[in-house]
C-alpha cells in the first residue's frame, strides 16, 4: 500500500489523503485494464503484484505487460507473411503430407495459416549432439560458401582464451569467407549476448574483420530503440549459401557459456543441432531474412537463394515444415501446434525440454493424452540453470504424475538444453522453443516440424541418450520431498504466467 508511508513520516494529511487515493486509484483503474487481451491468469498473476505493490507494479507493468512488438515490427511481419503466401500459393504441399495420417496434414495446414510457410518435400536431416563437432561442422559449411553466410544466434561470443575450439571455429570461418568475398550477415540478440563475459571483445573482432553485424531486439532508448526488454530473438540458424542450414538448440558459445559457476560446478549445456539441405533451407533463410529486414530495414530482394520450381517438386527426402513464432505475430505459432500434436498422440509421445512450464492448455493437452492411454515421457533437468523456473517447473510434478506420465531428470551438474518432441511413429518435432510462456509469447523461436517413421526412428538414439544417464522420478519421490521445497515451488508458480 502506498497510504502508510505518509503514516509513518511527519507528513501533512493532505499528503496521506493523496496517497490514499493514488493507492486505490491504481488498483481501480488497472483491474479494468490488466485484463484485456490476457488470458486469466496472466491477469490475475499481474493484479496480485499491483494489488501487493501499486507503485513498483505499475512500473512493472509499464515495462513488461505488452508482449506485443512495435507496429513497425508487426507491419514487418505481415508484409513478409502475406508475401511469401503469395509466393508459394501455387505448391502442391503443404497440405500433402505422404502417407501420414490425417492429423498430420490438418497440422501442416494450421502453421501454412498461421506463419505462411509451406510444408516441403525432398529435405535431409543430420542431427548433431556432440556440442564441439556441430562447431566444427558449421565452420567446414561456411568454409565452402561461395556467395552468402546467414547467421542468427540468440547467443554470440568468441571462446575464452584457456578454451578454444568452439565459437571460435565458427568466427575464423566467418572471417576466411569475408576475406575471400563471401557476403556475411550476422545478427545475435543484444541482451543476451551482452550479459556474456568478453561481449565487448567479441564486437571488436567483428568490426576488425569488416563483418556486417547487427544487434537483434536492442535496448537502446538513447537512440531510439527500445521495447520490451524481455522480449527476445532466441532463435538459432545458419545458412550457407542457401543450400545448407542449421538449427537447433545450441548457442555459438562454448559448452559452459563462459561462466565462474559452470567452471566450478564442471556444468556444460547439452544440445542437439541438425544439419539441413533441401528446400527448407529457403523457409530457415526467410526466417533470416525477416528478422534481417525488422532491424536493418534492408529486404534483402534478390540478394539471397530461391529454389526453382523443380526443387519442390523433388519427392525423394524427408517432409518437413519450418514453424516461425514469437511476438511479431499475432498467434503463438508453436503452442498451437504443439497442442495440436499433443491432443492427437494415440501411442506414444516423447517430450525433451530444459524448462517445462507449461500453461493451463498445455497441461491439459499432456495430461489428456496420458489419461487416455498414451505413454508419454518427459525429459526435463534435475536441477535447471535458472532458479525461478526450476521451482515453476517443479510445481507441475504433481499433476503430471498423477496423470500418469513418466518424468525422467537429466543429472546436474549439466544443463539438458535440448528441445524436442516426438509423436508415435509419424511426427518429430525440434529447434529453440522451450516448453514455457517465455517460448510461446515473448521468445521468437524456430522450430522445424518433421514428418515420417525415419525422422522419428533419427531422434529415437538422441533420447536414449538421455534415457541411460537420467532418473526416474516417482510419484513416492516426490511426496516425500520437504515442505519448505513445496512452498517455494508453489511461490514461483505464480511468476510463470507474467507476460
Amino acid at each position: 500500500m502506498l497510504w502508510p508511508v505518509a503514516e509513518f513520516g511527519s507528513y501533512p494529511y493532505w499528503l496521506t489523503v493523496i496517497f490514499w487515493v493514488l493507492d486505490v486509484g491504481i488498483r481501480i483503474l488497472l483491474l479494468g485494464i490488466v485484463p484485456g487481451g490476457r488470458r486469466p491468469a496472466v491477469a490475475m498473476a499481474w493484479l496480485l503484484v499491483i494489488f501487493f505493490l501499486p507503485l513498483p507494479g505499475l512500473v512493472l507493468f509499464l515495462l513488461l505487460g505488452s508482449f506485443r512488438l512495435g507496429g513497425q515490427r508487426r507491419s514487418r511481419q505481415r508484409a513478409v507473411n502475406e508475401a511469401l503466401g503469395q509466393a508459394t500459393a501455387h505448391l502442391r504441399l503443404p497440405n500433402d503430407a505422404g502417407m501420414a495420417p490425417r492429423y498430420v496434414v490438418s497440422a501442416a495446414r494450421l502453421t501454412r495459416n498461421l506463419t505462411s510457410f509451406p510444408m516441403l518435400d525432398g529435405n535431409g536431416f543430420e542431427f548433431i549432439t556432440d556440442y564441439r563437432a556441430s562447431m566444427r561442422k558449421m565452420a567446414e559449411d561456411i568454409d565452402r560458401a561461395t556467395d552468402y553466410v546467414h547467421l542468427i544466434f540468440y547467443i554470440l561470443a568468441d571462446d575464452p582464451e584457456d578454451r578454444q575450439g568452439y565459437s571460435s571455429m565458427v568466427l575464423d570461418a566467418l572471417e576466411r569467407a569475408k576475406a575471400r568475398g563471401v557476403t556475411v550477415r550476422i545478427l545475435f540478440d543484444h541482451i543476451a549476448s551482452m550479459r556474456v563475459k568478453g561481449y565487448r571483445k567479441m564486437r571488436r573482432r567483428l568490426d576488425a574483420a569488416g563483418l556486417e553485424y547487427h544487434l537483434a531486439m536492442p535496448v537502446l532508448p538513447l537512440r531510439g530503440k527500445y521495447q520490451r526488454p524481455d522480449l527476445r530473438n532466441h532463435r538459432k540458424i545458419l545458412v550457407v549459401d542457401g543450400l545448407v542450414g542449421y538449427t537447433g538448440s545450441q548457442n555459438l558459445i562454448e559448452p559452459g557459456y563462459r561462466r565462474a559457476s559452470s567452471r566450478r560446478l564442471g556444468r556444460e549445456w547439452v544440445d542437439l543441432m541438425a544439419r539441413i539441405t533441401g528446400p527448407l533451407v529457403a523457409s530457415l533463410d526467410i526466417v533470416f531474412v525477416t528478422d534481417w529486414y525488422a532491424e536493418t530495414g534492408d529486404e534483402l530482394e534478390g540478394k539471397f537463394r530461391e529454389p526453382d520450381a523443380t526443387e519442390y517438386e523433388v519427392d525423394e527426402g524427408s517432409i518437413g515444415q519450418v514453424v516461425p513464432s514469437g511476438p511479431g505475430f499475432s498467434n503463438e505459432n508453436n503452442l498451437r501446434l504443439f497442442n495440436h500434436l499433443f491432443y492427437s498422440a494415440r501411442e506414444r509421445l516423447v517430450v525433451v525440454s530444459p524448462y517445462l512450464v507449461p500453461d493451463d492448455s498445455m497441461l491439459y493437452a499432456l495430461t489428456t493424452a496420458a489419461q487416455r492411454g498414451v505413454e508419454v515421457e518427459l525429459f526435463v533437468c534435475r536441477k535447471a540453470d535458472q532458479f525461478m523456473v526450476h521451482h515453476a517447473q517443479q510445481s507441475y510434478y504433481d499433476a503430471l504424475l498423477d496423470a500418469g506420465i513418466r518424468i525422467y531428470r537429466y543429472p546436474d551438474p549439466n544443463v539438458l538444453h535440448s528441445k524436442l518432441f516426438t509423436i508415435d511413429n509419424d511426427v518429430a518435432v525440434f529447434g529453440s522453443s522451450n516448453m514455457d510462456m517465455r517460448s510461446f509469447s515473448l521468445n521468437m523461436e524456430v522450430s522445424v516440424l518433421t514428418v515420417g517413421s525415419e525422422m522419428v526412428e533419427a531422434l529415437q538414439p538422441v533420447v536414449e541418450q538421455y534415457r541411460e544417464v537420467s532418473e526416474e522420478l516417482t510419484k513416492e519421490q516426490w511426496r516425500a520431498r520437504p515442505r519448505a521445497q513445496r512452498w517455494t515451488d508453489n511461490v514461483f508458480r505464480l511468476t510463470s504466467a507474467l507476460q
